[in-house]
């Protein structure tokens, strides 16, 4: 039986980004050694989606109310890169890492599966 998910984030600067999602995001994590920080994330669900280009991988942290999360991370200095987006399905959204690199929120408007 598998026991979780293991994301990883490429990033140009790994130590601002870790600190970032210490810090800023608070997510706790543990030290797998030489500050290679592994972080322990909310659940988790998966959807595959069709496409006609390349296949790729995306990641989504969700949001209950996905407003308030922006205006939380916005008053503590975090640029929002792709503010609000309604879609029939639910809200979306895109803060900056320290890195430059985006990191996606979304707002489900259809049941979750993560609780299951």
């Amino acid at each position: 039986m598998f026991s979780g998910t293991h994301a990883i984030f490429y990033s140009m600067d790994a130590d601002a980004d870790r600190a970032f999602i210490r810090d800023v995001l608070g997510f706790p994590g543990v030290d797998a050694g030489e500050g290679w920080l592994i972080f322990k994330l909310p659940p988790a669900e998966l959807a595959v989606h069709p496409t006609t280009d390349e296949p790729k991988h995306e990641l989504y942290l969700m949001c209950d109310d996905i407003a308030a999360q922006l205006a939380e991370l916005s008053a503590k200095g975090v640029e929002i890169v792709r503010p609000v987006n309604d879609r029939p399905w639910g809200r979306i959204a895109a803060i900056r890492l320290p890195s430059g690199a985006e990191l996606a929120f979304y707002e489900p408007r259809h049941p979750v599966a993560h609780s299951l």
